[in-house]
């Protein structure tokens, strides 16, 4: 279905087809705008620098009783104003008032303890709801109650410290705001941030420093005066015309003509990408949510959906100085496009000289780490469950479940107790049509061992804690439960599906009547900030 500019004004904008047009199975649309910006303002491809959030430093640095280096941070999620726009300035709600917030970076070893303060206004200025958060960190084996449960808030005014082993291999991490039921607007508003964990491995084998760019890709429309614009669609997503990478509208960057890696995480709240560049060449997918693959995967473009994490490497001295590489967007089935939303970002070659004593400068490595989650087999007896993803009416469910239905049950429901240890197999069917679904588990890295019945495509052959489940699709995956017991969610990364109410929970090691010493609700509070 194509949808022109004319048509689009005629239904009033895409607000009326957010009143019901989209309330039913759509394939893919496309219009010229959703912005309601003037032509003035509206910004433009490739003239703007690409930006790079700054590194979180910490307040202190100590150490554990067990002897375990700890660092100290503290971020205040609080209201600031962003220049996205070319004449205008975006209301945002940012870590420490930026957009993205700052990226935490640290060794493998190295515990976190993560102060989060909420002075954010007391209600959202366009949602009205009351501005509490909760925040996960993704991609964390933490505890429950510093996992961001989703009804485990922390109202304005308030603080709460979330402490984070990184014991687990190098990978890219991101957090973002878990709020119950306002999900979407808060992370929409600006809520998110990278957490880069490094250990031997990756330093040894991938670019460090100036060549290990994170890019957080997102998209949003705005109205006239330069805020932001919200239309979720009757609840199915907002696809947003405007395309940012680091808060900035399809940046450039320039590149040396050597190899870069890029942390590419999407964070836009519903729109999946299928990223590819513009010279044909292939790009080489070396890390998955949960780290480094086995071995690196060379593909022209792959399905991106949204909370996914994707580092590849890009050769640029294929290129010559002054040549123009962009990074494009061949979308996907299910989402809503516009004039632009098939370019992402572009990147210059310079003649800057090179480093050559470098040993990534010109090195895709082939071979890369094991990973306990790949090297798991399932076994004649390994148990199966199989949850179906759907809409019943104007709530989307995971199996039977929502997020309502926990809360109904006093947070005690779980939709599967598997055994501290436990490897299973869990399998989402997506045969209700007209929507994909990125699900997500939390706390643990999983193995996709099929989709359709068939292989996996290569570049997610590496550690997953979301799985793109497209229309028709069933995707069965592996994984093994630990290290903690305790409550965990899972739930789609279309956040409009989560808030509405695609959210559910599973135990892990906690016996029927057993006292849960994890309970997210009650085992690490959030207190009175004093300010």
């Amino acid at each position: 279905m194509s949808v022109s500019r004319r048509q689009v004004l005629t239904f009033g904008g895409l607000g009326v087809i957010g009143a019901g047009a989209l309330a039913v199975p759509f394939g893919s649309i496309s219009a010229k705008s959703a912005s309601k910006l003037a032509d003035a303002d509206m910004p433009i491809p490739y003239r703007t620098l690409l930006t790079v959030p700054p590194i979180l430093q910490p307040y202190a640095v100590g150490r554990a009783p067990d002897g375990a280096k700890v660092h100290y941070y503290s971020v205040t999620q609080k209201a600031g104003t962003a220049r996205i726009l070319p004449r205008l300035t975006t209301p945002i709600l940012g870590y420490n008032g930026i957009f993205p917030g700052p990226t935490i970076d640290l060794l493998q070893g190295t515990r976190a303890v993560l102060k989060i303060r909420n002075q954010l206004p007391q209600t959202h200025p366009l949602h009205g709801h009351t501005l509490s958060t909760s925040t996960h960190l993704h991609g964390s084996a933490s505890l429950p109650q510093f996992d961001g449960y989703a009804s485990d808030v922390t109202p304005p005014g308030f603080a709460k410290n979330y402490e984070y082993p990184n014991f687990q291999s190098a990978r890219t991490l991101w957090y973002h705001d878990h709020n119950v039921h306002n999900t979407a607007e808060n992370a929409y508003s600006g809520l998110s941030a990278q957490f880069c964990m490094h250990d031997p491995a990756e330093r040894e084998l991938l670019p460090q420093n100036n060549f290990d760019v994170p890019l957080t890709l997102s998209d949003a429309m705005f109205a006239a005066d330069g805020s932001l614009a919200y239309d979720d669609n009757s609840h199915s997503g907002l696809w947003g015309d405007v395309i940012l990478v680091n808060g900035k509208p399809w940046p450039v960057m320039k590149v040396q003509r050597r190899v870069y890696r890029f942390r590419i995480l999407n964070a836009s709240i519903s729109r999946s990408f299928r990223p590819t560049l513009s010279t044909g060449e292939g790009v080489h997918i070396v890390a998955t949510d949960g780290g480094l693959m086995p071995k690196t995967q060379t593909v022209d473009s792959w399905r991106h959906a949204g909370a996914e994490r994707y580092e590849i490497l890009v050769d640029f001295s294929v290129y010559q100085p002054g040549q123009r590489v962009e990074l494009r967007n061949l979308s996907n089935k299910n989402n809503i496009d516009y004039d632009f939303t098939d370019r992402i970002m572009a990147f210059d070659v310079t003649d800057e000289p090179v480093d050559t004593s470098d040993p990534t400068w010109k090195t895709i490595p082939q071979i890369l780490a094991s990973h306990e989650v790949m090297d798991l087999r399932p076994a004649r007896d390994t148990r199966v469950r199989k949850f179906r993803v759907k809409r019943n009416d104007d709530v989307w469910v995971i199996g039977e479940d929502s997020w309502a239905d926990i809360i109904a049950s006093g947070y005690r429901r779980v939709c599967a107790d598997p055994a501290l240890g436990a490897t299973e197999i869990w399998e989402f069917e997506n045969s209700s049509g007209g929507w994909f679904h990125p699900i997500h588990i939390h706390l643990v890295d999983f193995q996709i061992l099929s989709r359709n019945g068939r292989a996996p495509f290569s570049y997610e052959m590496g550690p997953k804690d979301v799985v793109y489940v497209g229309e028709g699709e069933t995707v069965r995956l592996l994984m093994k439960f630990g290290p903690h017991r305790g409550k965990y969610m899972i739930h789609c990364h279309n956040l409009p599906h989560e808030d509405h109410d695609m959210m559910t929970q599973f135990s892990v090691g906690l016996k029927p009547g057993q006292v849960d010493l994890n309970d997210p609700m009650k085992a690490a509070p959030a207190f009175w900030d004093g300010q």
